[in-house]
């Protein structure tokens, strides 16, 4: 559970709708990262050394090109985010609209080169990174703080993970008592990514009949 979260404001109409747009937003870019990681594991799993390496590079230069651009750690592209979204949100004041921007982008990128190439779980990542989008779109009239925080956490989170009612359980927990206020936020934005995010997974791949077997037909 995260500390010194702010109050969450009663809820109005204009937070419902930007919980659609959160849930797009989130379902086109968890679709988009998914999409490009097991486009990138192809061509890592021809030659794994030399295009690991050069993963590992391509997240380096994102993560620096981030701190250049924004004057804020390097962390926040490099590590999971686990231990960043407290920071994140206590300092959400501190980040401009323009580095939050800057920060989904490259983590974003980054995220996708790294699921292609390294071992590590999805959760945490895209935790952050909602949290992040949530936070930048909060700048916009009409979406709260703590609402865009937690709808960004809940869309991203059910995008990479495809489990709603987890998506849902981690955004509202995390945030204690304010978490269930905004509870129905999050649950029309993680229930507009999931569909979004079904309807652009990329197809099951076939399983491809073994030489030399007879295929039955009907």
């Amino acid at each position: 559970m995260l500390h010194h979260v702010p109050s969450a404001v009663p809820l109005d109409a204009a937070q419902f709708g930007w919980a659609l747009v959160i849930g797009l937003a989130a379902g086109l870019t968890g679709a988009g990262i998914h999409r490009g990681s097991l486009a990138l594991r192809s061509r890592v799993e021809r030659r794994r050394v030399p295009v690991t390496v050069a993963a590992g590079l391509v997240v380096a230069a994102l993560a620096i090109a981030y701190a250049q651009g924004s004057s804020k750690p390097v962390s926040d592209v490099l590590y999971s985010g686990q231990s960043a979204l407290n920071p994140l949100l206590e300092n959400s004041a501190g980040y401009s609209v323009g580095a939050l921007t800057l920060l989904v982008a490259c983590k974003s990128l980054a995220y996708c080169v790294s699921l292609s190439s390294f071992r590590g779980g999805p959760v945490f990542p895209s935790m952050f990174l909602g949290a992040a989008g949530g936070i930048a779109m909060s700048h916009l009239p009409g979406l709260p703080l703590v609402a865009g925080f937690a709808m960004g956490i809940g869309a991203m989170c059910v995008a990479m993970l495809k489990l709603p009612m987890t998506a849902v359980l981690l955004a509202t927990l995390l945030l204690g008592t304010p978490g269930l206020t905004v509870m129905p936020l999050v649950i029309v934005a993680v229930t507009v990514s999931f569909v979004v995010s079904l309807r652009l997974a990329p197809p099951e791949p076939q399983p491809q009949p073994v030489p030399g077997t007879a295929v039955k037909a009907g």
